[in-house]
């Protein structure tokens, strides 16, 4: 591997055993579909990391699988805000450190509360974005709860 990113060292830090996956990155599709299919894992095991910005909180963040949506009243009554909203993308360097495609719910430049929606404690191992497009960590849910000292919620929208 050529370079740890911020997300690596810290898992390395935590003694957290995890994979490293590397994939080529189509600017034209950061679809989680896409890099689950280029990593080979399963489309709902691929998680993508969602910055919002609570109305009374700030700044949180939201774990879901990739083939999922976020349903926004259950992460602002999970969190403890009146309302929350998705921050907007040209702002999500400043905020995490990271950009779009490459964000990491791992190593931000603050911790902020994170929210991993419950079904991940069905998965043996999830894959979230190691900090840069191109490049996955696979790991226990589990034990990315305990790095960024986050929960397990109901935060994706249910249809029936």
């Amino acid at each position: 591997m050529s370079t740890k990113t911020n997300a690596v060292r810290i898992l390395d830090q935590y003694k957290v055993g995890y994979d490293l996956r590397e994939y080529e990155v189509n600017e034209e599709d950061l679809s989680a579909d896409h890099v689950a299919e280029a990593i080979g894992v399963s489309p709902g095991s691929l998680y993508k990391t969602l910055v919002l910005k609570g109305s009374n909180s700030g700044y949180l963040v939201a774990v879901i699988p990739g083939n999922e949506h976020l349903d926004l009243k259950k992460i602002a009554k999970a969190s403890g805000n009146k309302s929350c909203e998705m921050i907007p993308v040209k702002d999500i360097l400043a905020v995490t450190g990271y950009i779009r495609g490459g964000c990491s719910p791992i190593g931000m430049k603050k911790l902020f509360p994170t929210y991993l929606e419950e079904v991940a404690q069905l998965e043996d191992k999830i894959s979230i974005s190691a900090g840069k497009r191109g490049l996955q960590i696979i790991l226990d849910p589990t034990d990315l709860l305990s790095v960024v000292q986050g929960k397990f919620v109901d935060v994706i929208i249910t249809s029936f």
